[in-house]
């Protein structure tokens, strides 16, 4: 049987980026349970509540929501269980040195398959007020009309 090659998203948190200015991200693998890789196959899964912590030396995810596989018995998992992610103690050391400072939180940015492996992004992100929300709303709906003024103008409309 041939192993899969590429990329296979399975579930993004598009509220992160939203909530949070992200300073730095990280590819994690997970250690999942055989029901929880078969509910990722089928694409289901929410990444809205989730958080990660570091516990002991180890990052867990937490609050990421993985439904249960419908054709599975008494072996089934645990919907919002911790899961233990895997990374390379550089990578956690310098986690922890970034969480020590004030405001900082680990966010999951999404959840896919990479050449067969589960994989979850995570994110370094400091939480956003609401006037910086609003400011990049605001900065997004100018960027927005400055390409449809210039594509206006290309196709030869008058403004």
């Amino acid at each position: 049987m041939a192993r899969e090659q590429g990329t296979k998203p399975i579930a993004q948190n598009k509220k992160a980026r939203h909530d949070y200015h992200i300073d730095e991200t990280w590819e994690a693998g997970m250690v999942l349970m055989g029901t929880e890789v078969k509910s990722l196959r089928q694409g289901r899964a929410s990444l809205v509540d989730g958080f990660a912590e570091i516990d002991g030396g180890e990052v867990y995810l937490l609050n990421v929501h993985i439904p249960e596989y419908l054709n599975g018995t008494w072996t089934n998992h645990a919907a919002r269980r911790r899961r233990k992610l895997l990374l390379n103690r550089a990578e956690i050391t310098r986690m922890e040195r970034k969480l020590g400072d004030k405001g900082y939180t680990l966010v999951p940015l999404q959840l896919y398959f990479k050449d067969g492996r589960a994989k979850v992004e995570l994110a370094l992100a400091r939480g956003k007020k609401a006037y910086d929300k609003r400011h990049t709303l605001a900065e997004k709906q100018a960027n927005r009309e400055k390409e449809q003024a210039v594509q206006r103008r290309l196709k030869g409309y008058k403004d």
